[in-house]
């Protein structure tokens, strides 16, 4: 059905005053979809560190400091006396290390839980962390030193935590005790069965 001339210059009356949209405006729905690789790269990052984050649950809240020379002492219920005095000594080879002079406090707690952990999934047993000397209490060595007294215990694989020897820099570091991994566990069952199905001799 045609529309009469009165509909119709009644209809252009009525939308005179209509502007078109501009074309800016309009939803691009191809640059929506379009993901560009730099971006995905960036957000998986970010969930990726974020993801790191909620795992690590070592304290960022204060902590009682110690002083230049305090010593660091954490044992846990088990360790034998002998095994904690031998580690005090420093009669134990360090098979890793980790410095943290003159880093801030947040990178050390990313860092010693990443440690710890790559430590532990290696089958290291004795972990040597520096920090560097300080002079007073409220200096930045003896900051990390006082949150790595907090921290280390908190670490499920560590048992057993101790200021340095002095061939390992005393004062300056720690040694860091780990729990034998489950790998290393089985792996010593199967020796000691082995070793109790041989003959006896002698």
């Amino acid at each position: 059905m045609a529309y009469q001339d009165d509909d119709l210059d009644y209809f252009l009356r009525e939308m005179r005053d209509v502007v078109p949209l501009k074309q800016e405006l309009k939803a691009d729905l191809k640059t929506i979809h379009k993901s560009d690789p730099q971006s995905l790269k960036a957000r998986r990052n970010a969930a990726q560190e974020q993801t790191e984050a909620d795992r690590n649950f070592l304290t960022d809240q204060f902590v009682d400091l110690l002083g230049p020379f305090d010593p660091v002492i954490y044992k846990k219920d088990g360790v034998q006396e002998g095994v904690y005095k031998r580690l005090k000594q420093g009669r134990y080879p360090v098979d890793a290390a980790l410095n943290l002079h003159k880093k801030p406090v947040e990178a050390c707690r990313r860092e010693v839980f990443d440690f710890i952990e790559d430590c532990y999934k290696s089958d290291i047993r004795v972990a040597l962390i520096s920090f560097g000397k300080g002079t007073t209490a409220d200096s930045l060595p003896c900051v990390i030193k006082s949150y790595l007294a907090r921290w280390l215990p908190e670490l499920p694989q560590v048992i057993a935590v101790s200021s340095a020897h002095k061939s390992h820099g005393g004062s300056t570091a720690v040694y860091a005790l780990l729990k034998k991994s489950e790998k290393q566990k089985a792996i010593n069952r199967d020796r000691h069965i082995k070793q109790g199905r041989q003959p006896k001799t002698g």
